[in-house]
């Protein structure tokens, strides 16, 4: 008997359950991690906590605080509503953050040591986001109004005229009329500054027919105050009717008081310029940018540019990563961000005088980095076997410690896949990557049957990181090998592998899965050969109804979510059409050819694989219509399928039940197809 089960008896204590392997009810209720952000002094750490309530189906959040050192950690606040994005007050002394609380969302005030919360707004409208001056006397918040109001009395007037009507036609006259996941209802969200004293909140964007923070996702990183706290500093996409077809992204300036239009700063460029973020002194504005129109998936560089004077240099021009969030050092020296690199996300620190790169942190997801006390950096960390705890790392990338372990309990008890990536000779025999993750109790005597990811974008990658929606550990926990290839097209593999699937979405992609298939079959003798499913969301399950029609021997099954099945009507059905006029080169009635090319329904001829087809009922990126003609092709063929509709669902599934159902679902296919 084991020491420990021994010492469990002896103590009277009923011994711990052994561990059983990962499940998706496990990834549905697993705590999540997410907005870290350090105190003024840099000694401890604010974040964002959020449990799963799976009887009102529905996630919830919470603050938690942690010292620098890991201790003392303790969560803030504890109400049903959801308290989020927290800032501190620049004495450290309280935090802003937004609560639902009270049935609307504001902002308000919470003491670090003891007290209770105070609402700091109380207005009309929700708060989406916001932002603090750096003196902490005003508050930048963002809300959904009518461009052409005067003031807050007139939007919520026009909202209550809205409710009474009686007609429920709606009428456009531009693009957008329906984003992500929304109908347009006329409204806009524009950036108002109101005194954390209370006052009169001003609309800095008065009149203007554009939104800050840009929808659907854009937050809090799009805008700051000017270091004098005189003006706002905002990212919009201010095109008029080009709107749905454009990505220039512009920083604007508005003074706070409203009573000047605000300034176009990034003129020159046409392509995105976003998350502006002023250096210490408040000389230099750092900022991403992009440097072709029309491509989403262009590379962002970091921008310095001198304050107010307006001169500008690109920082590290020939490192080839893509910056996500910045953030300065203290002593203004160093900017911190993450990229991703080889199938890592990591920590990099640039020097904003030379340009020299360091890189921080080695492998998983890092997100969230900025700077501490002592010269150490705090940053998220999770990986394909770990969710995301805190983490420091001296600014030598030395001494890397964990600050928190929020799913200690939870991970005790579950067994996970171990993982490792992989390499071959993919198209023009260029290196291409891979991840394997093996199954739970893996035996190398065993054959197992093989879920083959693929992830969407195109221009995405399914690197080192603990997914809530593609999670290969949930195939792992059910007895299968998960590989997943990042084919040309992917990010994090140089910009020119990225740009390279540009006008060829079933060329080299497929010619890379089939290569990449091929290699672990050689490599891991363990991964049956003729048990083999593939799955793919977005962009993958386009590649989904691709392989059908032209690698038709390919896999036992199919699993195919929110994927498109015609690329020509799938332009007129879209959104965002940005993204298919560049990937397609060009319109559709003036390059036919390039939505012809690799277009998946001149093939279903040759279709004969069972298909699992899934799709939600919002999402307007890749309408249902696609999911529905491809269930329909299916049973016209006499092919065993089976249609999965969400009608409340978007391009994701978020709701914790339908998440359940959908990996019961697919598991349930994969299970049927390979005789497991």
């Amino acid at each position: 008997m084991p020491l420990s089960l021994l010492a469990a008896l002896a103590l009277g204590a009923a011994p711990a359950p052994a561990p059983r392997p990962f499940t998706q009810q496990d990834l549905v209720t697993l705590r999540r991690l997410s907005s870290p952000r350090v105190s003024p002094d840099g000694r401890q750490v604010a974040y964002v906590l959020r449990s799963t309530d799976l009887e009102m189906n529905r996630g919830r959040t919470d603050l938690w605080l942690v010292n620098l050192d890991g201790t003392n950690g303790r969560q803030l606040t504890a109400h049903p509503d959801n308290d989020s994005d927290p800032v501190w007050a620049p004495d450290g002394k309280s935090l802003f953050f937004l609560s639902s609380r009270g049935g609307s969302s504001q902002v308000w005030r919470l003491p670090v040591d003891g007290g209770e919360p105070l609402a700091v707004t109380q207005l009309p409208l929700d708060v989406n986001s916001f932002a603090l001056s750096r003196d902490g006397q005003q508050l930048a918040v963002a809300l959904d109004v009518f461009p052409d109001c005067a003031n807050l009395s007139c939007n919520t007037l026009r909202f209550a005229e809205a409710q009474k009507k009686k007609t429920t036609g709606r009428v456009y006259d531009q693009l957008f009329f329906r984003h992500w996941d929304t109908w347009r209802d006329g409204t806009r969200s524009h950036l108002f500054v109101v005194p954390v004293a209370g006052g009169t909140p001003v609309d800095v964007m008065k009149g203007m027919d554009a939104d800050a923070p840009s929808k659907p996702f854009g937050g809090a990183e799009e805008f700051t105050f000017t270091p004098d706290g005189k003006g706002i500093v905002f990212a919009a996409r201010d095109v008029g009717r080009a709107e749905a077809w454009s990505t220039d992204l512009d920083l604007f300036l508005a003074p706070i008081d409203g009573k000047a239009k605000p300034r176009k700063l990034t003129e020159k460029n046409r392509a995105t310029d976003t998350s502006p973020v002023f250096s210490p002194d408040g000389k230099t504005l750092a900022y991403a940018a992009m440097s072709r129109p029309g491509y989403e998936s262009d590379r962002y560089r970091i921008i310095l540019r001198t304050w107010p004077g307006g001169q500008e240099r690109v920082l590290a021009e020939s490192w080839d990563h893509s910056a996500s969030s910045l953030a300065w050092s203290r002593d203004g020296a160093t900017l911190y961000t993450t990229a991703n690199d080889v199938g890592q996300n990591p920590v990099f620190a640039l020097d904003v005088a030379s340009g020299d790169v360091r890189r921080l942190t080695q492998g998983g997801n890092a997100d969230g980095a900025q700077p501490a006390a002592d010269g150490q950096v705090v940053y998220a960390l999770d990986d394909l076997d770990s969710p995301s705890d805190l983490y420091a790392v001296k600014a030598d990338g030395t001494g890397a410690r964990q600050l928190t372990q929020v799913n200690k309990d939870a991970l005790a008890g579950l067994k996970f896949g171990a993982f490792e990536q992989f390499e071959f000779k993919g198209w023009n025999d260029e290196t291409v990557r891979g991840y394997v993750v093996k199954p739970v109790d893996f035996d190398p005597k065993r054959q197992y049957p093989l879920a083959f990811l693929i992830h969407g974008g195109p221009q995405g990658s399914f690197g080192n990181h603990f997914h809530y929606r593609w999670n290969p550990q949930v195939y792992a926990g059910r007895g299968y090998v998960a590989v997943m290839i990042d084919f040309h097209g992917s990010t994090g593999y140089g910009q020119a592998f990225t740009d390279s699937i540009g006008g060829d979405w079933g060329g080299k992609p497929l010619e890379d899965l089939q290569k990449g298939l091929a290699a672990a079959l050689q490599k891991y003798p363990f991964i049956h050969k003729e048990k083999r499913c593939a799955l793919g969301g977005s962009y993958g399950g386009y590649m989904i109804n691709w392989i059908a029609g032209n690698w038709p021997d390919g896999f036992q099954c199919l699993v195919n979510h929110d994927g498109n099945l015609d690329e020509r009507m799938a332009y007129f059905d879209t959104e965002e059409l940005w993204f298919p006029e560049y990937d397609h080169k060009g319109l559709p009635w003036e390059n036919p050819q390039g939505y012809a090319k690799h277009n998946p329904v001149d093939h279903v001829a040759k279709w004969k694989t069972p298909m699992l087809v899934i799709h939600g009922g919002k999402d307007y990126r890749v309408v249902d219509t696609q999911g529905m003609s491809t269930f329909t092709v299916l049973q016209r063929k006499g092919i065993p399928s089976r249609f999965v509709y969400f009608p409340d669902e978007n391009h994701w599934v978020l709701k914790p039940q339908n998440s359940i159902q959908w990996h019961d679902e697919v598991l349930g296919w994969l299970d049927r197809w390979t005789g497991r």
